[in-house]
């Protein structure tokens, strides 16, 4: 395997033309950072939280595990960040090279065209994470896991995929750092999106379907339910197999869910918070579609973390978790302890869950089909700071259709859910003839989703 050259930031500084800008192009205002505006510490909201977070617990004896229970599957330093209460987390320079390699900073767009169409007085801002190499916010926590992994002396990562933006994002992280990449993608997400699959090998992984043959917890699906479309409690369950019986050599990746991951993604808001000062903007709502919840809780907890600690500007700020109506884990799961897989290797973790048996619909929405949520998010749900709606998969691909229209740019199943939120609450003003600030995280690109377009909304 060969890995890619890391720009050093001598030679990033080279690509970088002028410091912060505010541009006006065609009525449609962007945001764009210096590279010193890249964040130099994650930003971990456990340290502003009011009530402790309940525990990880071992399912045998129902008491809460250590740090080296997970030491078979993560290498330490990721755990240790798993269990930090530090409000600020230093960023690796290594990480933080690499990450403006990849794309970093991202702009901030205002959604004039969209504002237009809608007749609202509401400003809708959007973050662009789809403009990474691997078209995803996933890549932020990708290249940090792979990073601390390479340090340990990790051979190998094994992970789950739903719709392929976790796996594509890992697999170039491996690439960049030279490490082995595996990945086990749903299958109904690995048949509807064979684009994901090439990606991913291209940037040297094996890819498998899963439910797949290859270990005892798809074998056991299989031999239960030949027909299984997969879920991503059944290939989380596969990939910590593999790494779990690896002897050290291979390690497990996890693409959202966990501490750690939100902790990755805070990049994403703490930009966001300088950009919205450059545009003089207080937000009013803020909304990301959630899966595990690593997207909207990266974009939304810096913010949130300003709420906890009393600052009166996001006093009344709002924060909006959109789910699929095929997974509705916060608007309709029991907050309580469950396994975060369906062969019960994990740990029990506390958070709104639909069961970890549960199956979803194969709907074109890939990462947004899990059966848990971020344990960060769902106790912050119960706090009363988060809300969350589900919207129904035809929906979302309409208000995909009237924001690509509008704004020129497809969004991937999952950034629709979001944007589906976005347009109810701009007409909500509209009827209210309030001002208000609406930004959300446009998570990842639809390039390879094309499928779904054809399908959902049945275009020739």
């Amino acid at each position: 395997m060969y890995a890619i050259a890391v720009v050093t930031m001598s030679d990033a500084k080279l690509m970088q033309t002028g410091t912060r800008t505010t541009e006006n192009n065609g009525g449609a205002d962007v945001f764009r950072l210096d590279l010193d505006d890249v964040p130099r510490d994650y930003y971990n909201v456990v340290a502003d939280l009011p009530v402790q977070m309940p525990p990880p617990l071992n399912p045998a004896t129902r008491e809460p595990i250590g740090p080296d229970a997970l030491a078979a599957i993560f290498p330490m330093a990721l755990i240790m960040q798993e269990v930090s209460a530090e409000r600020n987390i230093r960023i690796p320079d290594e990480v933080r090279e690499t990450l403006i390699r990849v794309g970093r900073p991202t702009p901030l767009y205002r959604a004039k065209r969209l504002e237009r169409v809608l007749k609202t007085p509401a400003k809708i801002f959007f973050k662009r994470e789809d403009l990474s190499f691997s078209g995803s916010h996933k890549i932020n926590t990708a290249i940090a896991q792979v990073y601390y992994n390479r340090e340990a002396g990790t051979a190998k990562l094994a992970t789950e995929t739903g719709a392929g933006q976790w796996g594509s994002a890992l697999a170039l992280a491996c690439s960049m750092f030279g490490i082995g990449c595996e990945v086990f993608m749903v299958k109904c997400s690995f048949d509807q999106k064979p684009e994901r699959k090439t990606v991913m090998q291209l940037y040297g992984a094996d890819v498998h379907a899963s439910p797949s043959d290859l270990t005892n917890a798809g074998r056991n699906v299989l031999k239960a339910s030949p027909s299984c479309p997969g879920s991503l409690g059944i290939a989380i369950s596969e990939a910590i197999e593999v790494a779990a019986t690896s002897g050290g050599k291979i390690k497990y990746s996890l693409g959202s869910v966990l501490n750690h991951v939100l902790l990755h993604q805070t990049v994403i808001g703490l930009e966001a918070k300088k950009q919205l000062e450059m545009a003089e903007a207080i937000p009013d709502v803020m909304i990301g579609c959630a899966g595990g919840g690593s997207n909207f809780g990266g974009f939304a907890l810096p913010f949130v973390g300003e709420r906890l600690r009393k600052n009166p500007k996001f006093a009344n700020t709002r924060f909006v978790a959109v789910e699929s109506k095929a997974a509705p884990s916060m608007t309709q799961g029991k907050y309580d302890y469950d396994f975060g897989d369906e062969a019960e290797m994990t740990p029990l973790l506390k958070m709104h869950s639909l069961g970890h048996k549960f199956i979803p619909a194969p709907v074109h929405a890939g990462g947004l089909r899990y059966h848990g949520k971020a344990p960060l998010v769902c106790l912050l749900k119960e706090l009363g700071v988060v809300e969350a709606v589900a919207y129904e998969q035809e929906q979302t691909f309409d208000a995909a259709k009237t924001f690509t229209e509008a704004e020129g740019i497809i969004p991937a199943p999952e950034t629709a859910h979001a944007i589906k939120a976005v347009i109810d609450e701009a007409l909500v003003a509209k009827k209210t003839g309030e001002e208000k600030t609406i930004v959300f995280n446009f998570s990842g690109h639809g390039l390879l989703d094309l499928k779904g377009y054809r399908d959902i909304l049945k275009l020739n």
